[in-house]
């Protein structure tokens, strides 16, 4: 009981608060086919297995997080994109 009593969380810093980089750059729209780059900022948004990144990993705001996946899902209906990884 008594090791329990003394026993602290460490304290650390904060994690920094990701910026969205499409506000950053005032972008407004995103659109469907700037996928076609393969080094582009979009291709960033989609991990290896082709899954769409969350908020909370991308840093992106709400409004642009639902433009990009709106885009991505577009992309990959006319084969933009692939639904899965090889």
């Amino acid at each position: 009981m008594s090791e329990d009593r003394g026993a602290r969380r460490p304290r650390g810093r904060k994690p920094r608060r990701k910026v969205c980089a499409f506000c950053v750059d005032k972008i407004e729209y995103i659109d469907y086919k700037e996928f076609r780059d393969v080094n582009s900022r979009m291709r960033r948004n989609i991990n290896e297995r082709g899954k769409i990144m969350p908020r909370r990993m991308s840093g992106n705001c709400a409004k642009h997080q639902r433009q990009l996946s709106e885009a991505i899902k577009r992309a990959r209906a006319i084969a933009l994109l692939p639904y899965t990884a090889e």
